[in-house]
């Protein structure tokens, strides 16, 4: 039977725990806002290793949802929710069916999406205990992964940096380092590999990275090593926490922008050691925001044509690198303000 318990966290309307030992079920859903729309944003599953630092995940994720939507024009807003587990051995039908009870508790203020060790199969079974879930397979009238799109965006966001760097957007013959070939890294590795770009990869599974070697004829460095490998663009397309006070003074990377949420371990000191390197950071949540598009264009408002939003990632990444120029700033914190005037009015 799931039990739930519901914290008062500041700066979020709803945050509440589930449980259910019956199916192995320990989860957090974490509702930002919902100033803009309904919360939406995925379910990770990740083994955590305790509850204090999923809760500290699933608010941090939660919080840029909401950044994402504000500044990619959408109607909604942003939520989280993580289970406890390894999706690889605890993910079961009835631990799925556990997470679709406590979504459907919060009677439609959050929507559930696909995240790192969730699967579009995976939300099906879900969506057999509540409605309110995007992203089913297209047998269940949903749009499916939505990882392509994420790539997309990422691509043009990729493009808008270069040309703002670079003075030309085309990526033939540079050298991107990507940490984490999983189904965004893949998909964006694919992508540039199309254009012509150099890859170099690593990956926490071995045979992944030798994936990519075979098919992109990618240079494969060890995980700990990618951040310091010399490149015009840097791609965190894995978890969080990359760019941090031991991995900045390394970075030989022109440009950052890749795929992973909440690149930054200390965001209130890391955007600033960054810029002082000149290195130019385009926002996670800007860059990344395809697969969201994709969620809300075609469950929501029912369009097809994902191309001209997608598209307004590029004039979104030049808005803002073009301001933290001017004003000084690093391109983070001008995001930030950007989403946040966006909620507040």
């Amino acid at each position: 039977m799931l039990k739930t318990k519901h914290l008062k966290i500041k700066g979020f309307e709803t945050v509440v725990v589930g449980k259910d030992p019956s199916s192995n079920f320990h989860a957090i859903i974490a509702v930002h806002s919902t100033r803009l729309g309904p919360s939406m944003g995925g379910i990770r599953m990740w083994p955590y290793t305790n509850e204090k630092e999923a809760l500290s995940d699933v608010l941090r994720l939660a919080e840029a949802m909401s950044k994402k939507a504000a500044i990619s024009g959408l109607a909604i807003g942003g939520g989280k929710a993580v289970i406890i587990g390894n999706p690889a051995t605890d993910k079961t039908r009835r631990l799925l069916l556990s997470m679709g009870t406590l979504i459907e508790s919060l009677k439609g203020k959050y929507l559930a999406a696909k995240d790192s060790g969730i699967l579009p199969k995976d939300l099906d079974v879900v969506s057999g205990q509540t409605s309110h879930v995007t992203g089913t397979t297209g047998k269940l009238g949903g749009s499916g992964d939505p990882s392509l799109s994420t790539a997309k965006g990422v691509l043009t966001g990729m493009q808008a940096a270069c040309q703002f760097m670079y003075g030309t957007k085309g990526l033939r013959g540079r050298v991107v380092a990507i940490q984490g070939v999983g189904q965004v890294g893949w998909n964006v590795g694919n992508l540039l590999f199309k254009q012509g770009a150099k890859l170099v990869v690593a990956d926490l599974q071995p045979e992944r990275a030798a994936r990519a070697q075979q098919a992109w004829n990618a240079t494969v460095v060890p995980l700990s090593k990618i951040h310091r490998v010399p490149a015009d663009i840097f791609a965190p397309c894995a978890l969080g926490g990359i760019l941090n006070s031991k991995t900045i003074p390394h970075l030989k990377a022109n440009i950052v922008a890749g795929g992973a949420n909440n690149q930054f371990l200390d965001e209130e000191h890391d955007p600033y050691r960054l810029m002082k390197r000149n290195i130019m950071h385009v926002p996670d949540y800007v860059l990344n925001a395809g697969g969201l598009i994709q969620l809300v264009v075609r469950e929501i408002l029912h369009q097809r044509r994902l191309a001209p939003w997608i598209g307004n990632i590029q004039q979104t990444v030049q808005e803002v690198l073009t301001t933290a120029l001017r004003n000084h700033q690093p391109p983070l914190i001008v995001a930030n303000r950007m989403a946040l005037e966006r909620i507040n009015t």
